[in-house]
């Protein structure tokens, strides 16, 4: 029996699927912040030590949430999507790319890749849509309460999980199996099976990593802020510029789906390589 093709959408989170960074909806204003003053705070603090900017962020939200005498728990940050504003189309999209790939004869899976919240992002609506979510993530003490990060993910070390994606290997304590080598015929999913969707610059090495290894990079800007998404178009890093509208017959959706397309028909056609093959090999073995 043939074997399904297995499609990999993988995507950023903030400004990608909802309209800003995620902490910016509840945890910042429960600090008493604006967003400049957060992100002000957390860029003082990496320049100031020398710090990755990732890890900065983290530390700034646990700092300034003990002064006003927050308990950051994962319930808390679970309950700071609750306002998430996700982009049109959004909370229907995976249920009818799904039914689409299926159509085709395609299974169809959906990762984020984010250096956002792991836990904000389990929060949202649409956290079960995903067969894996990679983000950051809090250790949390013997009271459940944040202490210390425990994953980070900026935006190089995000390439790490696309090999996971690819490997199968979802577990990111098993780096035995992610170095490994393995049989190309063997991976989970293949390189040009798989679709990136990025908003900026962040998200130019996971563009460039896939689009190089013959998969897709799809480049998504807010409807008026299209300059930083061009960008990625004109140099190269991206294949696709879109705004990020998941709403029914949008352009992203004709992209994907013709992204989809393509893929179902080249499986279709290895297989018939594959029997012609075999064929041959064997009306050859016959002769002789």
């Amino acid at each position: 029996m043939k074997k399904k093709p297995v499609v990999c959408l993988m995507y950023d989170f903030d400004k990608t699927l909802c309209d800003r960074d995620m902490q910016e909806y509840e945890f910042i204003p429960a600090l008493g912040l604006t967003p400049k003053e957060f992100w002000g705070k957390t860029n003082n603090l990496a320049e100031s030590v020398h710090m990755e900017r990732i890890l900065s962020y983290m530390y700034v939200m646990l700092d300034e949430a003990k002064k006003k005498g927050i308990n950051v728990t994962r319930e808390y940050l679970n309950g700071c999507a609750k306002s998430m504003k996700l982009y049109k189309g959004v909370q229907t999209w995976f249920d009818r790319i799904n039914a689409f790939g299926e159509s085709l004869g395609v299974t169809v899976e959906h990762y984020v890749l984010s250096s956002g919240i792991k836990e904000i992002i389990e929060g949202s609506p649409i956290a079960n849509c995903f067969k894996e979510i990679y983000g950051c993530s809090f250790h949390y003490n013997e009271d459940g309460i944040a202490d210390w990060p425990m994953n980070t993910v900026n935006y190089t070390t995000k390439t790490q999980y696309i090999h996971r994606i690819s490997k199968g290997v979802f577990d990111i304590t098993n780096d035995f199996d992610l170095n490994a080598h393995m049989d190309p015929k063997d991976r989970h999913a293949d390189f040009k099976n798989m679709i990136y969707m990025g908003d900026g610059l962040t998200d130019v090495p996971c563009m460039k990593m896939v689009s190089e290894r013959g998969g897709k990079s799809i480049a998504l800007y807010q409807r008026g802020k299209i300059e930083k998404a061009t960008d990625l178009l004109l140099d190269g890093r991206a294949d696709f510029l879109t705004q990020a509208d998941y709403s029914e017959n949008s352009e992203l959706e004709t992209i994907v789906k013709t992204i989809i397309e393509r893929i179902s028909l080249e499986s279709d056609l290895d297989e018939i390589y594959v029997k012609m093959a075999k064929k041959a090999i064997k009306s050859q073995k016959e002769k002789i």
